[in-house]
């Protein structure tokens, strides 16, 4: 809680953790959970990297959906949301480089395109959603 200018107590809207040493070494956990998932479905699991790529982007949706709506910030939802982030970043692109054949910089053209497609129609969700 912060006060304002007038003595008022002010009620912010906080949805990621302080960045501490403690944030960083459970960022690199993530990370690393998020690659080695990304690979356990896609490789260990032999269901490819499409397969693998659609069902951690639907985890992805999902996830982002929660912590858009999330009224403040819960440790879970958030560290959920970064892992699916890692784990569908890494199956996108290995589907980009090694099924596609596009390598890892037409995969980033690829996404970026895709990002900016989907950015949009986020912003006026998010907007009708918090106005």
């Amino acid at each position: 809680m912060k006060t304002n200018m007038n003595g008022d107590v002010v009620q912010t809207l906080v949805k990621v953790p302080e960045v501490t040493l403690y944030f960083w070494i459970i960022k690199i956990a993530a990370t690393t959970l998020g690659e080695t998932g990304g690979d356990a479905v896609s490789m260990s699991m032999h269901m490819g990297y499409l397969v693998g790529t659609v069902i951690f982007a639907a985890i992805f949706l999902l996830a982002v959906i929660a912590q858009v709506r999330a009224k403040g910030f819960h440790p879970f939802l958030y560290w959920t949301t970064i892992i699916a982030t890692t784990t569908v970043g890494t199956t996108l692109a290995d589907f980009a480089d090694r099924s596609l054949g596009i390598g890892y910089a037409g995969g980033g053209i690829a996404t970026v395109c895709l990002v900016d497609g989907l950015s949009g129609p986020l912003v006026l969700v998010t907007r009708h959603s918090i106005g």
